[in-house]
């Protein structure tokens, strides 16, 4: 087993050296080339994609590597988080969930899998700390509701995912389900929202390159290889959440209009609260390495960029492409 500690420190000299644009209000570091459109200049690549679940979007060739949902410490023993595990040589399915201490069915339900997949060296499986499920709570859901649906006890649910009043869950939190059953599939769905191309902007200042392609949950990566660069709210809507993560750093979280969801992890900081509205292009904190990047420190400042409920559209473009001039 590899073990990776999620705790990383950059000096104050690193960061002192790293230059931030000027800004005023952000207008202008945005022009037209920020939009996904016909007339942009990213090279396209033939990727296959596919709905998973109609939830996020798989690549054909997977896997996914970890997003900055609730994540956690990795080999530091039981805890209440979700990690990623990468298979080694000898590993098989149900020696991993062995070694997590967790149904091999749990491994399968939260990897897409089933008793007939096989796994092998240098693939990533997201590891539940604890035998059950994991749910990405929906528009209406109760969590009395996402209880009766996974056969699980509503108290064990509310304690493990620290929740202090049933009425504070969000569409788009990832729950940890302890002792749940996989439900039908037709009990848990998730609409896929259309999105036009100019619905979203590229979230950081042109020329806006993907650094990493499609990965868990729905995420692509953005880096210009610099620190203190602006984030854009890639379209209006209302600041749902903000905080820290392990992994995902400090991170914004955006509730559009049309039920769509976007996040921005490992910022630097935010500059927005929850509950602001936001339009378009707006600066809602700037790109940092804060949480679990690779590498650590100031070289592996980037954006990480979930979309949730809809398709992302920058999973088309092949890694290196640039948006903008």
């Amino acid at each position: 087993m590899i073990v990776i500690s999620l705790f990383f420190f950059s000096s104050s000299a690193e960061f002192n050296n790293l230059s931030s644009p000027s800004l005023g209000d952000g207008a202008e570091l945005l022009d037209e080339s920020q939009y996904l459109s016909g007339g942009n200049n990213l090279s396209s690549a033939d990727l296959s994609l596919n709905i998973v679940r109609g939830e996020q979007l798989s690549a054909v060739a997977p896997p996914f590597s970890i997003s900055g949902a609730v994540l956690g410490s990795w080999g530091i023993g039981k805890t209440a988080e979700i990690t990623e595990y990468l298979v080694q040589k000898g590993d098989s399915l149900s020696s991993v969930a062995e070694q997590f201490e967790i149904s091999l069915n749990t491994i399968l339900w939260a990897n897409d899998l089933n008793k007939n997949s096989t796994i092998s060296p240098g693939q990533k499986l997201i590891i539940l700390p604890v035998s059950g499920a994991l749910h990405i709570v929906r528009e209406r859901d109760t969590l009395s509701e996402i209880a009766e649906i996974y056969q699980a006890d509503l108290k064990a649910i509310l304690n493990f995912n620290n929740i202090f009043d049933e009425k504070a869950i969000y569409p788009g939190d990832k729950l940890i389900i302890p002792d749940g059953k996989k439900p039908t599939v037709n009990t848990v769905s998730y609409q896929s929202v259309p999105l036009a191309d100019s619905f979203f902007i590229c979230p950081i200042p042109s020329p806006c390159r993907i650094s990493q392609g499609l990965h868990w949950y729905n995420a692509i990566d953005f880096s210009n290889n610099r620190c203190g660069d602006p984030v854009f709210a890639a379209a209006g809507g209302l600041v749902q959440k903000k905080g820290y993560t392990q992994l995902g750093g400090n991170f914004v979280r955006i509730s559009h209009p049309n039920g769509v969801i976007t996040y921005y992890g490992h910022l630097s900081k935010s500059v927005v609260d929850v509950g602001q509205k936001v339009f378009q292009g707006q600066i809602i904190g700037y790109v940092g390495c804060t949480g679990y990047t690779v590498p650590s420190g100031y070289r592996g400042c980037h954006l990480h960029f979930d979309v949730i409920f809809a398709e992302n559209p920058f999973a088309r473009y092949q890694v290196g492409s640039q948006l903008g001039q």
